[in-house]
């Protein structure tokens, strides 16, 4: 079996791809690839189901994947695109009569108290609404039989997290869904890990994210077994993009599942 099993279940950018009002070759493509809700990830062990980001697509993407069971939910940061499906955590609150637990940096912590504040005071109107179990990272720490390792880093104006999954002292894999750059204390961390999911947008570079080539670099640096990218914008059509990467990189796209 698997020490870890991972499924994108959205690879887009903020708006989602296709756009609003967009007619580019990508926002009407036919190929279901190009379809990409916003960016998160379901992580899985023997003894763990957890999510990381909560999309404004999350209902969405619970249905398409028949999701039955999550134990917690771990924040990259408290942007919109990451944070909007945090009421539908409602519904597992409700199944398995307890509070969610909810792990995120101070920072992340105090935007989700202040947006989602009725889930932390506990005064909800219904005891099936969504309630918060909050856990403040401030270091590594453990989900079931999965170790998780924060890892700043900077996203625009923004210091957020990304994150190291490893087993038994074993890194797995690492996800850095929203970054312009990894800290090269971070790549020292991470070199030649299994497994990299890394945020590239555009071809051009842009303040906040990774640009094709500046993702590519970090790729080579790293010296992963496989780099998977996320987060991706209309700009890079899934075809003719994988089509110039080198074979061991590949866009992900919805509901790409891997076993590590």
């Amino acid at each position: 079996m698997a020490e870890l099993s991972i499924t994108f279940l959205g690879t887009g950018t903020s708006q989602g791809i296709p756009f609003v009002a967009c007619d580019c070759a990508v926002c009407r493509s036919d190929d279901p690839h190009d379809r990409r809700l916003r960016s998160s990830i379901l992580v899985e062990s023997e003894k763990i189901v957890f999510l990381v980001d909560t999309t404004p697509d999350f209902r969405a993407q619970a249905l398409r994947h028949n999701l039955r069971r999550l134990d917690a939910v771990v924040y990259t940061h408290s942007h919109m695109d990451h944070i909007a499906g945090f009421d539908d955590l409602r519904r597992f609150c409700e199944l398995s009569a307890r509070p969610m637990p909810i792990h995120a940096s101070p920072d992340t912590m105090a935007d989700l108290r202040k947006i989602f504040y009725y889930a932390f005071n506990g005064q909800q109107a219904s005891p099936t609404y969504v309630q918060a179990e909050p856990h403040e990272i401030n270091g590594p720490f453990r989900l079931g039989d999965v170790e998780v390792i924060p890892a700043e880093v900077p996203h625009g104006r923004m210091t957020v997290y990304g994150y190291i999954f490893s087993r038994e002292g074993r890194k797995l894999t690492a996800y850095f869904s929203d970054c312009h750059h990894v800290p090269s204390e971070i790549v020292a961390q991470i070199r030649d890990i299994p497994v990299l999911i890394i945020d590239t947008l555009r071809h051009k570079p842009h303040p906040s994210h990774l640009s094709l080539g500046e993702a590519l670099a970090i790729a080579a640096d790293v010296r992963a077994g496989r780099t998977l990218l996320t987060h991706i914008g209309h700009e890079l059509g899934h075809e003719t993009t994988n089509a110039i990467l080198p074979p061991e990189v590949r866009l992900a796209y919805d509901g790409l599942r891997i076993e590590i």
